[in-house]
């Protein structure tokens, strides 16, 4: 049977088997990771940006083309978490701008929609290389162009552009030499493939409608409050965090927009307004949430809505722990010049951000990613007209910046700490008399001064730099790969710092995780000290999981 055509209807379906078909091998794509360490997560930072979609378009009750392409942009960019699920929202956003105009997708529709998401996924990383999610991307997109041209029926061509994918896939050792050596292919590509090939299953009946079960739609833990925090007593000025989204009617125009946000300012305070196209999210604090609504009524269709009454929140913790209280629920009539979030994981590391004037600790890293949007509520949350952000993980970095771009009312900085120790780093050398743009500069030199090294375990057998890994051994790893593989966490740590510590080096700092005793951290510290003499080393409780040790040269 020959199909010519998509409808809504058709693609609501493909997009929900296709979230389906990527949450299936989720685990599977974890462990397609370049270094055997356990804390391989592409596979879940894929599902959860794409489930973050799927929650949207299920919700959607015979929706039209606009409609659906909206909820599958909006819904993935917002729910975009790591590198792979960024680049994943950028392909999804290309390619619903193409189809958002259009009643049917036919087979020249699915080609150029195809192009645009592989071309805007190129233009979201700012080195792209090939031997990745974006080569496979673009693999199928140009075997769609080749086959609009020779055949009108669809599920024909996704066929064939599903085989070139699985091609490119297999040819991506070949371009990235690490992943040869690790013997495995991109994980991000794999996990593009699993979506297509699920949409598919989606359009031919394979697959069965997806259910969103709550087990699947687990979010990053949340903004952590500070916990040395002076409470004040003093009245809310705004009572009511009020949130919503608005589902906009035709013709909503950029000065619809300010004069929304005009409102909402004469209402209240702490005003968020992202717009996307047809839908708008809004937060506000406001003592009259239903004006907002009301207002917000008159430019079209509301949903999500959400109302906190603060000062009861408030009142509560006050009583049961007068350190619990969040900045969040109240905003101060004067803003903070800056503000600082990091992304942290340990309680250790935690106190450590917070002392040197972290204003929000989101838990997370590499484990678990923290998402666009969850970046976004943190920053709602700190009184400054300029935040810092702080990812301390490469595959934090893109949706750090994706969440600056989206961000009103306040302007988000991004500082690309790639590790914990850089942005420990960085955040001491913040200096408040210079501007954002010269602490920006600053930060970012000072911490490119570092030297990290990480310290885990092997989960499988393999080979990498030369180095023959054995499940379970104990692996250092550098900035730019494997330093040292040894039977102990402290033999590796030893071997790795004689390839990084040199004359220039001044200062050595261990910071020693949940699964170390004090006493064996302590031990490492003073065979630190006989062995680099010259450099003074300091040991700190980090309490971070999955690595021992995460160590600092400078």
């Amino acid at each position: 049977m020959v199909t010519n055509t998509i409808d809504a209807g058709q693609l609501r379906q493909a997009f929900l088997a296709a979230a389906k078909g990527l949450e299936a091998k989720k685990e599977w794509i974890n462990e397609l990771n370049v270094f055997p360490v356990p804390d391989g997560d592409t596979g879940t930072n894929m599902t959860l940006t794409i489930l973050s979609a799927a929650k949207e378009v299920a919700a959607l009750d015979n929706p039209d083309m606009k409609t659906l392409a909206k909820a599958i942009s909006s819904g993935s960019l917002r729910g975009a978490r790591g590198n792979s699920g960024v680049i994943l929202s950028q392909l999804l956003r290309g390619f619903t701008k193409e189809i958002q105009e259009t009643d049917l997708i036919d087979a020249a529709v699915l080609s150029r929609a195809m192009v645009r998401g592989t071309e805007t996924a190129y233009k979201a990383v700012m080195k792209p290389k090939e031997g990745t999610i974006l080569t496979v991307a673009k693999s199928m997109s140009d075997k769609g162009v080749e086959l609009a041209e020779q055949t009108e029926d669809i599920l024909e061509m996704i066929q064939e552009v599903i085989k070139a994918g699985e091609e490119a896939l297999r040819r991506t050792p070949e371009l990235l030499p690490v992943l040869k050596e690790a013997g495995v292919v991109d994980s991000g590509g794999q996990g593009l493939m699993e979506a297509v090939k699920g949409a598919y299953d989606g359009l031919t009946g394979k697959a069965a409608e997806f259910d969103l079960a709550p087990s699947e739609t687990v979010s990053a833990k949340k903004a952590e409050v500070p916990q040395n925090m002076h409470i004040s007593d003093a009245p809310i000025q705004f009572g009511y965090c009020t949130e919503f989204m608005i589902r906009l009617d035709p013709g909503f125009t950029d000065h619809d927009e300010q004069e929304l946000k005009d409102y909402l300012s004469s209402i209240g305070d702490s005003l968020v307004v992202v717009s996307d196209d047809e839908v708008v999210k809004v937060h506000v604090h406001t003592d009259h949430p239903g004006l907002a609504f009301e207002k917000g009524l008159s430019y079209g269709a509301l949903s999500r809505m959400k109302v906190d009454n603060m000062r009861e929140e408030h009142q509560e913790r006050l009583i049961q722990n007068a350190q619990q209280i969040a900045r969040s629920q109240k905003e101060e009539n004067r803003r903070s010049p800056y503000g600082f979030i990091a992304v942290s994981s340990g309680r250790g590391l935690g106190e450590i951000f917070r002392g040197i004037g972290a204003d929000l600790i989101i838990e997370g890293g590499q484990t678990m990613n923290p998402s666009t949007e969850d970046l976004l509520n943190a920053a709602v949350k700190v009184s400054a007209d300029t935040i810092f952000i702080l990812p301390n993980n490469k595959n934090i970095i893109m949706a750090a910046r994706q969440a600056a771009q989206m961000m009103e009312d306040k302007r988000l900085i991004v500082i690309p700490s790639k590790t914990i120790p850089q942005g420990i780093t960085a955040l001491v050398n913040f200096m408040p008399d210079l501007s954002p743009d010269e602490n920006t500069q600053n930060m970012i030199q000072e911490m490119e001064r570092v030297k990290t090294i990480q310290v885990t375990y092997a989960v499988r057998d393999t080979v990498i730099d030369g180095h023959e890994i054995h499940q379970d051994d104990r692996i250092a790893l550098g900035d730019d790969g494997l330093l040292a593989a040894e039977n102990s966490s402290e033999k590796a740590s030893l071997e790795a710092l004689k390839k990084l510590v040199d004359e220039s080096s001044e200062l050595i700092t261990v910071y020693y995780g949940c699964d170390v005793t004090e006493e064996k951290a302590a031990a490492l510290a003073d065979d630190i000290r006989k062995e680099f003499p010259g450099a003074e080393t300091d040991l700190q409780e980090g309490g971070q999981p999955v690595y021992d040790y995460l160590i600092s040269v400078e």
